[in-house]
């Protein structure tokens, strides 16, 4: 068999993301002496300029670090909901569902916090030097992949009337970026400037000019601009006007958090991944779902995979959650798991079918309900993901981030949120909130 890709290898370390100038940019740093921490801080910042349609600094990031020599750790880069984002104060406006944009759907920013702490707790570089990409790409311009175009010209109506300073930025003179064309924000170059000025006015220190850095973001001229900007109403896709809930003091208060990962042993592998606060245990349900002995890639492994995949995901819609009565021990102990099995039958299921680990009665939203009986409508099209589009018919998506240095060091890592089409740009900083809270359910 002939194979059309070289098998890569390397020895400073190697990197993979969903853009050329990401991974070249954390290569370079594993190149001049940085380890894969160092790396994936300087990847990340590019990302979220070179594909701000799959993320943002107003977005979040799932981390899963793997120190060398040391047990896998998660980094939890996601933050929470404002404190007055009650189901009291949404169903008060007249609403059943979290707008899927707009600030009512802004969560804390939690992608840049996380990424300074891991900086500041792994890291050997200064905030210029893994910065410094970031910067040159937003200020001289980057040749503009596709789906950036694409991506501003579904929501250009919603960007010339309402999101105006959206479309000063992603519709200049009404023209969206071309593909290659070169795209330049100004303004978040001097976002990353100003941010680099108050780490360096803290001294020499590299840790204590980091810390400085994360105060300015969550205190002080970052996060002045952003509650301020989210307290201005602006249109979102329930086709009203609304102003968000986010303030300074939610700012504030939210510190990135260090956690164990959720682990399952497939085959004998240990897969680790995050834990209920996102969907990734539902991928340890598929692995424990599907039995060990079956042969690859035969009609039966891809309908016990695909069966076991609507399993767990039903199990995710009814049991995932920061509040959860259930433990993922439950969900992926073998009697429960052996329970689940046998509703795997020899036809496909068109039913969704949560679980009742530890004999407790499943809770559905009447949205998910509605949408799994077959039910279409504009509401329910996309209702609890990350619809993005007024008609609910576009949908941000996201994207990924690895690096392994010469010492064995390892990251795994998913920036998403504050796409372009989620809110506004906050004109001063160069980007939007995000919309996280598009996936919380408006049930008590």
């Amino acid at each position: 068999m002939v194979q059309t890709r070289p098998t890569l290898q390397g020895t400073f370390g190697m990197v993979s993301s969903t853009h050329w100038l990401a991974s070249a940019a954390a290569m370079a740093v594993l190149e001049d002496g940085g380890n894969a921490y160092d790396a994936a801080v300087a990847g990340a910042f590019v990302l979220h300029v070179v594909e701000p349609h799959l993320n943002g600094p107003g977005g979040e990031v799932p981390m899963i670090l793997a120190p060398a020599g040391g047990a896998p750790k998660v980094l939890c880069g996601q933050g929470p909901a404002p404190a007055g984002a009650t189901i009291e104060h949404y169903t008060s406006l007249g609403l059943d569902l979290v707008p899927g944009t707009g600030p009512l759907a802004a969560a804390v920013p939690g992608a840049v916090e996380a990424w300074l702490l891991l900086l500041h707790d792994h890291g050997t570089k200064s905030l210029r030097e893994v910065l410094k990409y970031a910067i040159t790409y937003a200020a001289d311009g980057h040749p503009a992949v596709e789906r950036v175009g694409a991506t501003v010209e579904t929501v250009r109506e919603l960007f010339e009337n309402e999101w105006t300073t959206s479309a000063e930025l992603y519709l200049p003179g009404g023209v969206a970026p071309k593909p290659g064309g070169l795209l330049k924000n100004p303004a978040l170059a001097e976002t990353w400037r100003r941010l680099i000025a108050e780490a360096e006015a803290a001294g020499s220190d590299r840790e204590a000019q980091i810390e400085a850095a994360r105060k300015a973001w969550r205190e002080g001229f970052v996060a002045e601009a952003l509650a301020a900007f989210a307290a201005k109403p602006a249109m979102d896709s329930s086709g009203e006007r609304h102003a968000g809930t986010l303030t300074a003091d939610d700012l504030a208060a939210f510190r990135p958090a260090y956690e164990d990962p959720v682990t399952h042993t497939w085959n004998g592998w240990t897969v680790a991944k995050v834990g209920l606060w996102s969907q990734g245990p539902a991928f340890l349900q598929q692995l424990a779902l599907l039995p060990d002995e079956l042969e690859y890639a035969t009609p039966e492994y891809y309908h016990r995979l695909i069966e076991g995949t609507k399993l767990a995901m039903a199990d995710r819609e009814a049991w995932y959650g920061d509040s959860t009565e259930v433990p993922i021990e439950a969900l992926l102990s073998p009697e429960y798991t052996e329970i689940r099995r046998k509703l795997i039958g020899e036809r496909a299921s068109f039913d969704l079918r949560p679980g009742s680990p530890e004999g407790r009665e499943p809770r559905l939203s009447r949205h998910a309900r509605y949408v799994a009986d077959g039910g279409v409508t504009a509401s329910a099209i996309g209702a609890g993901e990350p619809t993005v589009a007024k008609d609910g018919l576009t949908r941000g998506d996201t994207c990924h981030l690895d690096v392994v240095d010469r010492w064995g060091n390892m990251i795994a890592a998913t920036p998403s949120g504050g796409w372009l089409q989620s809110n506004p740009v906050v004109p001063e900083l160069g980007f939007p909130l995000g919309t996280r809270l598009q996936m919380a359910w408006l049930d008590p």
